[in-house]
């Protein structure tokens, strides 16, 4: 029995020294990270305050770490679907290259260090959202929501639109409505960007069990939900302007970028069941991508000269 054991303990250390830092990077799921780090830069960045440039990257990288414990978590309790996919099958932890004890440990740890950091050397209100905005995604969206509801991309989206707040709240300690705008651009994207891609992407859905939109609801009703988030969205993303927080140059780009969503939502609407090459929505996807980035890098350049303007004395 003793030498059972100890074979066992052996391949256990085997399989656990196969990972390699580039699967520990993986699990973060850099790509999802690096627009929560954009999206939160754009807040902390766009804040009518000055910050400390130290106390603003420890900001930046302690969400960027929350972020990806938040991908781990995910990754660790998510392994079964992944498995199953084929756009998450080769993901660290379906193909066995982490375990997911080694995932889970290592969520954890980042999920409190992230936290901790933020709190202690930021301001405790974004460390508070930080911390909400991981267990929302892990436990609310991952745990439950995912494999319960079809509105699952829907209330789970706002694990996505966090990050400008907490940027926000870490450069000034306090949360605005201002912030609270580029939260609702972020939430009223998320339906659509994912729903583009569970229309293309219904077969993975469906072997894995995930109630997404089409495979519940059916493509057509998708399709009129995409629409109407986007028909909502778009003066949602000018907002700013009317309100009187940018410049007419922001307004104007705002306004053509969430013309292009409608568009390509149009399209996906009228593109009907038949079309089975699902290039509409293959499109709106790609698009969605490019609005969600421009629409913010134009706000972070738009407040960015104001600032500078304001300190010129102009």
């Amino acid at each position: 029995m003793a030498l059972v054991e100890e074979t066992h303990m052996e391949e256990t250390a085997f399989r656990m020294s196969e990972a390699t830092a580039g699967d520990f990077f993986a699990l973060l799921k850099p790509r999802v990270m690096s627009l929560v780090v954009f999206t939160a830069f754009v807040g902390l960045a766009s804040a009518p305050v000055a910050i400390n440039p130290f106390i603003a990257m420890i900001a930046i990288l302690a969400i960027a770490i929350g972020a990806g414990a938040s991908g781990a978590l995910n990754m660790w309790y998510d392994a079964d679907i992944d498995a199953v996919m084929t756009r998450t099958a080769t993901r660290p932890v379906p193909s066995g290259r982490v375990t997911p004890g080694e995932a889970l440990s290592f969520g954890l740890v980042l999920s409190a260090l992230s936290v901790m950091t933020l709190g202690v050397l930021v301001n405790w209100l974004s460390a508070s959202l930080l911390a909400f905005t991981i267990f929302f995604y892990a436990v609310i969206y991952t745990m439950w929501l995912k494999r319960w509801t079809p509105q699952n991309i829907v209330i789970g989206g706002a694990a996505g639109a966090f990050p400008p707040m907490i940027g926000w709240a870490a450069a000034t300690g306090s949360i605005s409505l201002e912030s609270v705008i580029l939260f609702l651009i972020i939430f009223l994207w998320t339906p659509p960007h994912f729903w583009a891609l569970a229309l293309f992407k219904s077969d993975d859905y469906q072997r894995a069990g995930v109630p997404m939109m089409p495979n519940v609801a059916g493509e057509a009703s998708t399709r009129r939900q995409i629409f109407a988030y986007a028909l909502v969205l778009a003066p949602i993303g000018v907002l700013p302007w009317g309100l009187g927080y940018t410049t007419a140059v922001y307004g104007i780009v705002a306004l053509l970028l969430g013309a292009g969503f409608v568009w390509y939502s149009w399209k996906v609407l009228r593109m009907g069941d038949a079309d089975r090459t699902m290039k509409p929505a293959k499109a709106l996807f790609g698009y969605s991508l490019l609005y969600l980035f421009a629409i913010f890098a134009v706000y972070l350049g738009d407040r960015l000269v104001e600032h500078a303007l304001n300190l010129g004395g102009v």
